[in-house]
């Protein structure tokens, strides 16, 4: 994977949470593209799994600063259960699953959206040298994709990830607090914002963008946005939000917020 093309997308202009609705009147110069327009690597973005965003939805701003780079985006509404599906794909992108079930439903539980056939088939296919970009944000999502991302050593909390801070503003992580780390994709990036994602756990040979520290929590009720005094909380020290990692002869860059690499409006 071209980690350019995150550290693009995480200075794009962001917005909360409430009803969303992509900002399709986004709009970026890119003065020397990496690719010839049409030419470069293809970006396939899975829709089969009720994918709260895709290339139509809440990614659209994403498919048109790729595009405008270069990149060729194409969606994938089917089961990804055989390497040749895979085969156009360069780089797949995978954005907040979510399983039937829950459905109107964003209730405990939360199961995974993925089959085993799918699983093997995705990660023999980054070993064989694919990229897999995936984001799982606030419950119940990351339960949805804690199969797929267990297969490559990620383990998601299944909650609300936040910052150890006064009121309810988007998490700040940066270079000056120490939360986000110089990486290949972070050079000459010093903060990136977040709105209310998820946290993991991640295998040694990953290297973490976005870190959480000592004091931040993950607040995991059993139905989404109810919380209580009662509800189950979650130390985050030692847990990310944003890591990659070389895979065989693929990569991964796994997240657990969506909303920092898109472009959103925001109405209340």
């Amino acid at each position: 994977m071209r980690y350019i093309f995150l550290s693009v997308l995480m200075i794009m202009p962001l917005y909360g949470l409430a009803q969303q609705q992509p900002d399709t009147s986004f709009t970026v110069n890119i003065d020397e593209p990496r690719y010839v327009a049409g030419e470069g690597s293809v970006i396939c973005f899975d829709s089969a799994h009720n994918n709260f965003h895709t290339l139509m939805g809440g990614f659209a701003p994403t498919a048109y600063i790729l595009r405008k780079d270069g990149y060729q985006t194409i969606d994938f509404p089917e089961l990804a259960e055989q390497i040749a599906q895979l085969n156009d794909c360069r780089i797949f992108v995978t954005v907040n699953p979510l399983h039937e079930s829950n459905l109107g439903n964003w209730q405990l539980p939360n199961p995974p959206v993925y089959s085993a056939r799918e699983v093997e088939t995705i990660k023999k296919w980054v070993v064989d040298g694919g990229s897999l970009f995936l984001i799982a944000d606030h419950m119940p999502f990351p339960g949805a994709a804690s199969n797929l991302a267990k297969a490559f050593g990620f383990e998601f909390s299944n909650g609300f990830a936040r910052l150890n801070k006064e009121g309810n503003s988007p998490d700040v992580f940066s270079m000056e607090n120490g939360r986000l780390r110089s990486t290949a994709i972070t050079d000459g990036i010093t903060r990136v914002t977040s709105f209310t994602g998820s946290a993991f756990t991640y295998p040694s040979d990953a290297t973490p963008v976005m870190l959480f520290e000592e004091g931040d929590v993950s607040l995991e009720p059993e139905i989404a946005w109810q919380f209580t005094d009662t509800t189950k909380t979650i130390g985050l020290d030692g847990f990310a939000q944003g890591a990659i990692m070389e895979y065989g002869k693929g990569r991964l860059a796994v997240y657990g917020e969506a909303a920092m690499f898109t472009a959103q409006k925001n109405y209340k």
